[in-house]
């Protein structure tokens, strides 16, 4: 198959201009290297690694800082930049006038582009963030409006995805990183039992990245991430997996190319559907991306 028949879609990027935007997560000593700008053209150059034959062809860029500003940057990069299929942005969920806002940000420029909300709930030191009123109300408001939630939790926390899956039925969830699974010490069974828990519920999904910034930075091998690897396809099915990238942060642990190696040989012996699922086919249809056929031809989004 022609690599237009078969694209690859990173689930899961970041992009940041330091001139237009402080980072201050940047801040940490140990992310000096990637304390600089990157571009939707610094990925194109960086994502050479092909997977299963296929090549990157579309992507959904990610907020990084809760910042409704940053949102409206990004959607307008959208509307200009035929590589970004969608983004996930930040809205305060916790404000009253929530509704209002993401009604703003959706008539916007590039607003047909904003699929779903993401919080850095791995942040909040509340037991039961995402289960307070205000937040809850705030997640309604999202679901009314057709947009979807990536739930970004560290390992610790997925009990709190758990009771949002429970609770919201109705509205489409994605778990970024796999819930961050504690690679570098090995410690996986409470995070497996939890992950079980939450993928009982079919509406929702999880994005097969940010494992190699979970493990040792410097050392960690496919036999590392080959044990999570496992717990998600036997949890959630290929067809329940999407990959992403969390690139440029991958940047810290090996880079987008390696990644994209380590899960070309983890995909190894899967079926071609299995394998569409999880690099375009789960993506396409978790944040409502144009398939390939209602695209130019995918050699003039790289001219």
């Amino acid at each position: 198959m022609t690599p237009t028949a078969t694209p690859l879609i990173d689930a899961h990027h970041h992009l940041w201009d330091l001139d237009e935007r402080p980072q201050p997560w940047l801040d940490d000593p140990a992310l000096a290297t990637i304390r600089r700008t990157f571009t939707p053209d610094d990925l194109r150059t960086t994502a050479t690694q092909l997977i299963a034959g296929r090549r990157l062809h579309s992507t959904v860029a990610v907020q990084c800082v809760p910042d409704v500003p940053e949102t409206e940057d990004l959607l307008a990069l959208a509307e200009r930049e035929p590589l970004i299929g969608a983004v996930v942005g930040w809205a305060d969920l916790t404000s009253p006038g929530i509704g209002d806002l993401l009604d703003g940000l959706r008539a916007g420029p590039g607003g047909t582009y904003l699929r779903s909300l993401r919080h850095l709930v791995q942040g909040e030191t509340d037991p039961e963030w995402l289960q307070r009123p205000d937040v809850e109300r705030g997640l309604a408001a999202a679901r009314d409006r057709e947009l979807c939630y990536d739930v970004l939790v560290r390992s610790h926390q997925l009990d709190q995805a758990i009771r949002l899956a429970e609770r919201f039925p109705d509205l489409p969830q994605v778990l970024d990183h796999a819930g961050k699974p504690s690679i570098a010490d090995g410690e996986l069974a409470d995070w497996e039992r939890q992950l079980r828990l939450l993928a009982a519920h079919p509406h929702v999904v999880c994005k097969v990245s940010g494992l190699i910034t979970e493990a040792n930075h410097e050392k960690w091998t496919v036999d590392d991430i080959r044990p999570v690897w496992d717990v998600l396809l036997s949890a959630f099915g290929p067809g329940r997996l999407m990959f992403g990238s969390d690139w440029p942060v991958a940047n810290l642990a090996g880079g987008w190319n390696r990644w994209a190696a380590t899960v070309d040989e983890l995909l190894d012996g899967f079926s071609d559907t299995e394998i569409h699922a999880v690099l375009a086919g789960t993506a396409t249809a978790f944040y409502r991306l144009p398939s390939v056929s209602e695209e130019a031809d995918v050699a003039t989004r790289f001219s």
